[in-house]
């Protein structure tokens, strides 16, 4: 297995000092991201779909074999709500192209008061084009069915796997060949930081579940004090540990933590 490590966008300023050198310009921060991680979440994307001219810039300067994931606009998820699927995700996926080869999953973060309809779900995700890798965020507890698991079974689109508070808030259903999994906020100190131990929990999780040659994308969205880009290398040390292929993460981050 490949575990793609990385976090959930790059643009935060609390980060200097924890990834970012002193005095390191805003505009070059994703160079510095990118030579200390092999892959990143676009979650900036969810508010404002950049133009492909954006997209196509990140590529530029992101180094060969790097992996971007794109949240979702709000407006195919939240606005529409997953209706009338077409136009909405031909354009995110026809801006997102810009990345080309760095482009990887696209993640659908459905809203908390949108409840089941399986058959929404596989319209949305029948709208995408063949090989596209979608990874689906259901938040709310009436997906949690044999129908649901069925539909992303059938359209290969993957459970995404997500933590709150150092449990799972979802299923742990795999779905398809790969695996999606989102780091929330976790239980120990100081907050939102995750402890040692439930990281390798997930981590026996993962590796329990893919074989070797699968795929499975890992991201931290507790951005806040740094504490994903801690956490990251927390959990990645123990991964290698553990025997699996792990991307690259920064091994200059002090991490201090109480399990």
């Amino acid at each position: 297995m490949t575990l793609f490590v990385g976090t959930s966008g790059w643009q935060y300023k609390d980060w200097r000092g924890v990834l970012y050198p002193e005095g390191c310009p805003t505009r070059l921060w994703l160079e510095e991201y990118a030579a200390a991680f092999a892959t990143v979440e676009i979650n900036n994307a969810f508010y404002r779909l950049p133009e492909r001219e954006t997209f196509e810039s990140w590529r530029e300067r992101v180094p060969p074999g790097f992996v971007v994931a794109v949240k979702a606009s709000r407006y195919l998820t939240h606005i529409k709500r997953l209706k009338d699927p077409e136009e909405p995700v031909h354009r995110l996926m026809s801006r997102a192209a810009g990345l080309g080869d760095r482009l990887g999953p696209v993640l659908l973060q459905l809203p908390p008061t949108l409840h089941a309809d399986p058959g929404l779900l596989e319209a949305c995700l029948a709208a995408f084009p063949p090989g596209a890798r979608v990874a689906v965020e259901p938040r709310h507890d009436s997906w949690w069915t044999p129908e649901v698991r069925r539909v992303l079974e059938l359209r290969g689109a993957a459970l995404c796997w997500a933590d709150a508070y150092a449990r799972p808030v979802t299923p742990l259903w795999p779905t398809t060949d790969w695996g999606y999994v989102r780091f929330h906020v976790g239980r120990a100190r100081a907050w939102p930081h995750y402890g040692r131990r439930s990281l390798e929990t997930w981590i026996d999780r993962i590796a329990t579940t893919w074989p070797d040659e699968r795929d499975v994308f890992a991201y931290f969205n507790n951005d806040p004090t740094g504490a994903a880009v801690q956490d990251a290398v927390v959990f990645a040390r123990a991964a290698r540990r553990a025997g699996l292929t792990v991307t690259r993460t920064p091994d200059r981050v002090s991490v201090q933590r109480q399990a």
